[in-house]
Protein backbone atom coordinates (compact mmCIF):
# COMPACT_ATOMS: atom_id res chain seq x y z
CA UNK A 1 0.00 0.00 0.00
CA UNK A 2 2.82 2.09 0.04
CA UNK A 3 3.96 2.29 -3.15
CA UNK A 4 0.53 2.62 -4.17
CA UNK A 5 0.62 6.09 -2.10
CA UNK A 6 3.97 6.98 -3.26
CA UNK A 7 2.80 6.56 -6.81
CA UNK A 8 -0.24 8.03 -6.47
CA UNK A 9 1.49 11.19 -4.93
CA UNK A 10 4.08 11.05 -8.10
CA UNK A 11 0.80 10.90 -10.69
CA UNK A 12 -1.28 13.27 -8.42
CA UNK A 13 1.71 16.10 -9.29
CA UNK A 14 1.69 14.89 -12.97
CA UNK A 15 -2.20 15.31 -12.94
CA UNK A 16 -1.88 19.01 -11.49
CA UNK A 17 0.39 19.95 -13.93
CA UNK A 18 -1.46 18.59 -17.04
CA UNK A 19 -5.14 18.95 -15.49
CA UNK A 20 -6.63 22.25 -14.12
CA UNK A 21 -8.03 21.98 -11.28
CA UNK A 22 -6.55 19.16 -9.23
CA UNK A 23 -4.33 19.72 -6.24
CA UNK A 24 -1.63 17.03 -5.58
CA UNK A 25 -2.64 16.31 -2.49
CA UNK A 26 -6.19 15.59 -3.55
CA UNK A 27 -7.56 12.36 -1.60
CA UNK A 28 -9.87 11.56 -4.80
CA UNK A 29 -6.53 11.13 -6.84
CA UNK A 30 -5.12 9.16 -3.84
CA UNK A 31 -8.00 7.02 -4.13
CA UNK A 32 -8.19 6.06 -7.71
CA UNK A 33 -4.85 5.92 -8.44
CA UNK A 34 -4.40 2.86 -5.73
CA UNK A 35 -8.01 1.48 -7.11
CA UNK A 36 -5.70 1.51 -10.26
CA UNK A 37 -3.10 0.10 -9.26
CA UNK A 38 -4.83 -2.65 -7.26
CA UNK A 39 -6.68 -3.58 -10.06
CA UNK A 40 -3.80 -4.51 -12.27
CA UNK A 41 -1.91 -6.17 -9.52
CA UNK A 42 -4.77 -8.60 -9.31
CA UNK A 43 -5.45 -9.08 -12.79
CA UNK A 44 -1.32 -9.31 -13.16
CA UNK A 45 -2.00 -12.23 -10.39
CA UNK A 46 -4.98 -13.92 -10.91
CA UNK A 47 -5.42 -14.57 -14.64
CA UNK A 48 -1.82 -16.97 -14.30
CA UNK A 49 -3.37 -18.56 -11.46
CA UNK A 50 -6.26 -19.16 -12.81
CA UNK A 51 -4.75 -20.70 -15.63
CA UNK A 52 -2.12 -22.70 -13.83
CA UNK A 53 -4.86 -23.85 -11.62
CA UNK A 54 -6.26 -25.34 -14.85
CA UNK A 55 -3.07 -27.25 -15.69
CA UNK A 56 -2.80 -31.67 -14.70
CA UNK A 57 -0.04 -31.48 -12.03
CA UNK A 58 0.64 -34.65 -13.19
CA UNK A 59 1.10 -33.59 -16.81
CA UNK A 60 2.62 -30.75 -15.96
CA UNK A 61 5.56 -32.65 -14.43
CA UNK A 62 6.46 -35.42 -16.79
CA UNK A 63 6.54 -32.40 -19.73
CA UNK A 64 9.64 -31.37 -18.30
Amino acid sequence: MGIACGVALALGRLAATLVYGVSPHDPATFAVVSAVLAAVALGASVIPAAWGARVDPLAALRAD
